[in-house]
């Protein structure tokens, strides 16, 4: 079922919040109702983990993740990793990247079996990312934009890409 949410009159949800089949980020700091709607679909069959990543409630532009991981920026604290570690099923990986485009939900979009990233992209990261969340990755723009995590969104059924973007 579909619902309406915002936060704090904001309706970019992605920001502030990562969803993949086996968990979901929520940024701290939200307003009760935003963690409710989260917690009211979704508590039954994954883990919703309330967190913050560099003390930042960002999450869904600053990680990236899948069923299989959780690739975190390198502003992240050491007291963060370990409550994703804590708070997430054991067989997702968690690590951090030492990146400089570090917000990586903005940068990379992915699903269980790919992924596209910024054709800047660091290639230690790369290779961490194809590592952890176990995916191929295709380093490409969208139309002119390089902010590929911002402008598409990847499914195991399909993607969805930005109005502006003409590459399908």
């Amino acid at each position: 079922m579909a619902h309406r949410v915002n936060i704090e009159g904001n309706c970019n949800i992605g920001v502030f919040s990562l969803l993949t089949n086996s968990y979901c980020l929520v940024g701290v700091g939200s307003s009760q109702n935003f963690y409710s709607k989260f917690e009211s679909e979704l508590s039954g069959c994954m883990p919703v983990v309330h967190s913050s990543i560099g003390e930042c409630r960002i999450v869904g532009r600053l990680a990236v993740g899948n069923r299989r991981g959780l690739v975190l920026p390198p502003a992240t604290y050491d007291t963060e990793i370990q409550h994703f570690r804590n708070s997430l099923p054991d067989c997702v990986v968690v690590t951090r990247v030492d990146e400089r485009l570090s917000a990586l939900g903005n940068v990379i979009s992915c699903n269980d079996h790919v992924a596209i990233a910024h054709p800047d992209l660091s290639r230690e990261t790369e290779e961490v990312i194809s590592d952890v969340l176990g995916v191929e990755i295709f380093r490409t723009c969208l139309a002119d934009e390089l902010l590929v995590g911002t402008y598409s969104v990847l499914s195991n059924k399909g993607g969805i890409v930005g109005c502006s973007s003409d590459c399908v």
